[in-house]
């Protein structure tokens, strides 16, 4: 073989790289509206009008029979829908490494969350359960897609790429949740011009997430490419797949514990996202159009943070970059605890500090994790590390509800989650990331 035909077949795996991340790009487009219209803005504060309206006098919903406070109810159905994600996430990712079969079954997930989305039009009146169990559809399948979409990274990027892709990924979602925003203000300030009610602009919003989440997905499903099995065999029962993922990350223990310190502080940074639109709308009394202001702030500049947060990992590595921006989280819910009621400008620089360092933590904490998997284990690996992302986690979720169920204080339910950041910053700084590199089987970059 010549070496002409050698550079030509280099090039064309480029050009088919290159490709391929464009594409990749794409699913943090469709989805992440989801993320930031639906979880993050709309579904929080509304869900828990409904539940109130089907409320009893004292202020509870029944659930199957449990007594529930109305202003908990969000927070639980977050928290149930991990658990459906955990049974799910394991098994989906053990038969994505073990068939090579990553595309369809991300179509699968990704038009699951998308219909159930869209299904929240119809979520009006009292029907406080409709609302619970489409969260809990939408949220799991959310996972499972983010999950084999993460699984993606280590096959498309070279080491030395990643957090620059991982960085831009976070980019493109958080630009889509801007652009939708906009139309989502236009439309709820404005839903008289349009001829409808307040709750039908709301209902409006929450189903387009669901329909632009199924239109974009389109994309990868084109661009992405399966890769061959790494084993024959695609068959496993729910239990017998997790107990053996969790088997086989036992013989990665530096991989297990940046793990867990990542399923800590991230739990932290989900819990913030997904209450921060309850928090806003029921302890400091804003109202909906200042909360999706402050969400397209959010948005407008995790895009810019992201990309500078990649830019400083390439200098200070992925590793003190994160912790910094654990630091820097920590300080910001500290001052959310003060934040005066009726005070939008407070809100808005509040949620300035949120923007500039939540996309980075998240994006450089996915392409930090990649280089810590085991070459062809990528989807097993990648289950565990999306329970705790996007919002899906559960035990910060359940945190914020049980304190709000028994302080009936928002402020204190926000404060409560310092506790995940700061645990979350300590087993992080503990983890020797260049020698968990390195006995995962990888290559080590020369900046971690």
């Amino acid at each position: 073989m010549g070496t002409d035909t050698l550079r030509t077949d280099a090039a064309d795996d480029t050009a088919g790289l290159r490709r391929e991340q464009r594409g990749w790009y794409f699913y943090d487009w469709a989805c992440s509206v989801y993320s930031t219209s639906v979880v993050t803005v709309f579904l929080g504060p509304y869900l828990t009008a409904v539940a109130e309206r089907a409320a009893d006098a004292d202020g509870y919903v029944h659930p199957l029979g449990v007594p529930v406070r109305a202003g908990s109810f969000f927070a639980y159905s977050v928290s149930l829908s991990v658990i459906l994600a955990v049974v799910v996430m394991p098994v989906v990712g053990g038969v994505a490494d073990r068939t090579g079969r990553k595309k369809p079954l991300l179509a699968a997930a990704a038009y699951t969350g998308a219909a159930a989305t869209t299904g929240m039009f119809f979520l009006d009146g009292d029907r406080y359960l409709l609302g619970g169990a489409l969260l809990v559809v939408a949220n799991a399948a959310q996972s499972v897609g983010m999950m084999l979409y993460n699984s993606y990274l280590p096959q498309i990027a070279p080491p030395e790429e990643r957090d620059a892709v991982s960085s831009r990924g976070w980019a493109f979602g958080y630009a889509a949740g801007s652009t939708v925003l906009v139309a989502n203000l236009v439309l709820y300030s404005a839903h008289d011009s349009f001829g409808l009610t307040e709750t039908a602009a709301v209902r409006v919003c929450l189903a387009s997430a669901g329909l632009w989440w199924g239109a974009f997905t389109l994309v990868p499903l084109r661009r992405l490419r399966d890769r061959h099995a790494r084993v024959e065999r695609a068959s496993a029962a729910g239990l017998r797949q997790l107990t053996a993922t969790v088997r086989d990350m036992r013989r990665h223990p530096l991989t297990l514990a940046f793990l867990l310190a990542y399923l800590i502080y991230n739990d932290g940074i989900q819990t913030v996202i997904t209450q921060a639109s309850v928090y806003g709308s029921q302890e400091l009394g804003l109202g909906q159009s200042t909360l999706i202001m402050a969400v397209l702030l959010v948005q407008v500049l995790a895009v810019a943070g992201a990309l500078a947060m990649g830019r400083l990992a390439r200098t200070y590595g992925a590793q003190r970059t994160i912790l910094g921006s654990l630091v820097a989280w920590t300080l910001t819910l500290a001052a959310g605890y003060f934040l005066p009621a009726k005070a939008p400008v407070f809100f808005f620089v509040l949620a300035a500090g949120i923007g500039l360092v939540l996309g980075g933590s998240q994006a450089l904490s996915r392409s930090l994790f990649s280089h810590l998997v085991p070459p062809g284990k990528e989807a097993e690996y990648f289950s565990a590390y999306e329970l705790s992302d996007r919002g899906m986690s559960w035990l910060g979720p359940l945190l914020f509800g049980m304190t709000y169920q028994l302080t009936e204080s928002y402020r204190s339910a926000i404060i409560s989650l310092v506790a995940f950041f700061v645990i979350g910053f300590v087993l992080l700084a503990r983890v020797p990331v260049r020698r968990a590199i390195g006995e995962a089987g990888n290559p080590v970059p020369g900046k971690i």
